[in-house]
């Protein structure tokens, strides 16, 4: 039976990986995207905001709002890492390259291990320390193409983004028997309170063309259904295994936007393909390698 959850978890995880995968391809489809990435972070968190709590409804009833109650500072410190996660990852794919900014988010796993380290007192096997280094040396390869071109804010918010991400996912492992879907509502809401403030302060408007906003909604009912399968996946995989799993948006982001049938046919860099690779190897290697299982440090006895 525990097999059997863990199985669904893993579907559950790789359903959300596969999901956020099409995001790239989305903001690709965007008129003008450098103009109205605000007013896409708003429309978008709106449509997270309004999947987490219909979920929420249906799920508890009129009752709905007490889970936001019940979230504890783990789930306001997840929901924040949340919105950087959101905002950055607009900001870098719309200065870089699709490739850049997925590889970018191959070091998920790795922040998210060290914070573990820190926050959850989990222990890391010595493949896992060998795979983080390849993996450095990989982003390292790179990056350096992103800092030669100038898109030096790119790189800093696709890596900012996926630190954000981390925090999120380490806060799920605080209640992880209780999935915070409430923190991801919350986290929607922010979002479009944060970026309306900015888009007012710019004196604009949050409105842009209709193409636009039908993009946001789509891609916003990704990341929220995806986020609902993830919460739920997060129950049975410590962090760093579980944001390993969901990485298959990286794979999948980078091959959408090159297939000419989605009509974008962006070809990743040699190095970005370089170093790409030398992540995905690094990631193989931690999830393969002998003993791949993650462990704890055992509790102390009492005295």
């Amino acid at each position: 039976m525990i097999h059997s959850a863990r199985s669904k978890a893993l579907c559950m995880v790789l359903g959300a990986g596969t999901l956020w995968s099409f995001g790239a391809l989305t903001i690709r489809y965007m008129t003008e995207p450098q103009i109205y990435r605000w007013q896409y972070l708003f429309f978008r968190g709106l449509t997270i905001a309004l999947i987490l709590c219909a979920y929420l409804m249906v799920r508890d009833g009129s009752g709905f709002y007490r889970n936001f109650r019940k979230m504890g500072i783990p789930g306001f410190v997840g929901a924040f890492g949340l919105v950087g996660a959101f905002i950055g990852f607009i900001w870098s794919i719309t200065l870089t390259t699709a490739a850049n900014t997925l590889f970018l988010y191959s070091t998920i796993p790795f922040i998210g291990a060290f914070l573990g380290i820190f926050i959850l007192g989990e222990r890391l096997r010595l493949m896992t320390w060998v795979a983080m280094t390849i993996a450095l040396i990989g982003i390292s390869v790179m990056v350096v193409e992103g800092l030669g071109t100038g898109n030096v804010l790119g790189t800093l918010t696709g890596l900012g983004s996926a630190f954000g991400f981390s925090v999120f996912s380490v806060s799920l492992r605080f209640r992880k028997e209780v999935p915070q879907f409430a923190g991801i509502a919350l986290a929607g809401i922010l979002c479009a309170i944060l970026t309306a403030g900015i888009i007012h302060t710019q004196s604009g408007s949050v409105l842009m063309p209709v193409r636009n906003i039908a993009l946001s909604m789509i891609h916003g009912s990704l990341v929220g259904v995806g986020l609902i399968l993830f919460s739920f996946g997060s129950k049975h995989f410590p962090a760093a295994e579980l944001n390993l799993i969901s990485l298959i948006e990286v794979v999948g982001g980078v091959v959408w936007v090159y297939l000419p049938v989605f009509g974008i046919h962006e070809v990743p860099s040699m190095l970005t393909i370089i170093g790409g690779s030398i992540v995905s190897g690094a990631i193989l290697l931690n999830s393969l390698g002998p003993g791949n299982k993650p462990y704890r440090i055992p509790a102390k006895k009492s005295v």
